[in-house]
C-alpha cells in the first residue's frame, strides 16, 4: 500500500445501510473510491478491518479511512493561461478560450485544459479515483468557445456526473447559423451516433442505434444571409448543435465539418480570418454537488464572434 494522505474518522450516520454507500455519504469520497479503498484494506468498522461494501452496518458505528496519497497524473502540468469563472475547494469553473484543447490525447498530448488545470489546481485536487488530476464531467469542442465546470475533489465529480448523466444540467449556446429558420423558434429531435459514411463525423441516425438527442433553438437576431441564435441543450451529445442545426438546413458558420458556408458570406469569413464554427457555450447552470445550492453562470460572446456579427448586421 502506498504512503497515507490522512486518516478519515467518524461515525455512520443514519440510516446506515451499506458499508460501501455510508461510507461514502459520511466521509466525502466517492462511492466508487470507496469500493477501492475497501478492496485495499484500508478501512476498519468498528476497529476491525472491512473489506465487503455490502456488508450492512447501523448507524453510530465509528469508522476509519486509511486515504493514500494521490498519485501523481499522467498528464504534465504546464502554466497556461486560464479564465476562471468561478472556483471553491470542490470546482472550478472555466470560460474556455476557441483552438484550446479539453483532453491530452492522440495528437494533442499536452497544451490542454487538463494540463492547464494541473498546474492552477497544484496541491488542491484530492485524488479522483486515487490519481491527482480534474475530473473532466463534460468536454466543448477544441473550436468551441465557452464555459466548463471541473471537478477537484471525488465528491464534486461523482455529483457533476450525476447531473449530467440525468440532464438536468442548464446549457444554453450562442451560434451563428447560415440563413433563417423558420419557424424562428423550435425543437430539434434526433438521435446522434456516428455517420456510417464518415466515421469521423456525427449524424442522426435510426433510433436504436445513436443516443437521444433534442435541442430547443430561438433566433436572437437575423442577420445578411445569417442568423444569431441559441441553443439550449435538453441533451447534451457529441455535436449535438452542429448536427441538429445542420440537420434543418442552418449549419454554423465557419464549420468546416457540418455544411458548406454559403458563397454570399465566404468573403466575410476569410476577410476576418474566421476559421471555427462560430459557437460559445454562453450559460452553465446546476446544483453545487456539494453545497446543494443551484448555480449560474454566463459567458459574454468572445471578440471573433461579436466581429463576424457587427460584419452580417444588416
Amino acid at each position: 500500500m502506498g504512503a497515507s494522505a490522512n486518516i478519515l474518522e467518524g461515525v455512520i450516520a443514519p440510516p446506515g445501510g451499506r458499508l460501501d454507500k455510508a461510507l461514502a455519504e459520511a466521509s466525502g469520497l466517492s462511492r466508487e473510491r470507496v469500493k477501492a479503498l475497501l478492496s485495499e484494506g484500508r478501512v476498519t468498522l468498528a476497529g476491525k478491518a472491512a473489506a465487503q461494501g455490502s456488508l450492512k452496518v447501523a448507524p453510530g458505528t465509528p469508522y476509519a479511512i486509511d486515504v493514500p496519497e494521490a498519485a501523481p497524473a499522467a498528464a504534465a502540468a504546464q502554466d497556461i493561461p486560464l479564465v476562471v469563472v468561478h472556483e471553491d475547494a470542490d470546482l472550478i469553473v472555466i470560460d474556455k478560450p476557441a483552438g484550446l484543447v479539453v483532453h491530452p490525447a492522440a495528437g494533442n498530448p499536452d497544451g490542454t485544459l487538463v494540463n492547464a488545470l494541473l498546474h492552477h489546481c497544484r496541491g488542491q485536487l484530492s485524488g479522483i479515483g486515487g490519481v491527482a488530476r480534474p475530473g473532466i464531467v463534460h468536454r466543448i469542442d477544441k473550436d468551441t468557445s465557452g464555459l466548463l465546470v471541473v471537478a477537484k475533489t471525488d465528491r464534486a465529480h461523482e455529483g457533476l456526473a450525476a447531473q449530467f448523466a440525468d440532464h438536468s444540467i442548464e446549457r444554453a449556446y450562442n451560434a451563428v447559423v447560415a440563413g433563417r429558420p423558420i419557424p424562428m423558434a423550435g425543437t430539434v429531435r434526433g438521435a446522434i451516433g456516428r455517420s456510417s459514411a464518415n466515421r469521423k463525423k456525427m449524424a442522426i441516425v435510426e433510433d436504436g442505434r445513436g443516443k437521444h438527442a433534442v435541442t430547443h433553438y430561438r433566433t436572437l437576431e437575423t442577420l445578411a444571409h445569417a442568423s444569431l441564435i441559441e441553443c439550449r441543450l435538453e441533451t447534451g451529445r457529441t455535436h449535438q448543435v452542429r448536427v441538429h442545426m445542420s440537420s434543418i438546413g442552418h449549419m454554423l458558420l465557419g464549420d468546416p465539418v457540418y455544411g458548406r458556408t454559403p458563397k454570399a458570406i465566404r468573403p466575410i469569413l476569410s476577410r476576418l480570418a474566421f476559421s471555427r464554427q462560430a459557437l460559445h457555450a454562453a450559460e452553465l447552470g446546476f446544483l453545487h454537488p456539494v453545497t446543494g445550492q443551484m448555480v449560474r453562470f454566463s459567458s459574454p460572446l468572445p471578440d471573433d464572434m461579436r466581429t463576424l456579427i457587427d460584419e452580417l448586421r444588416l
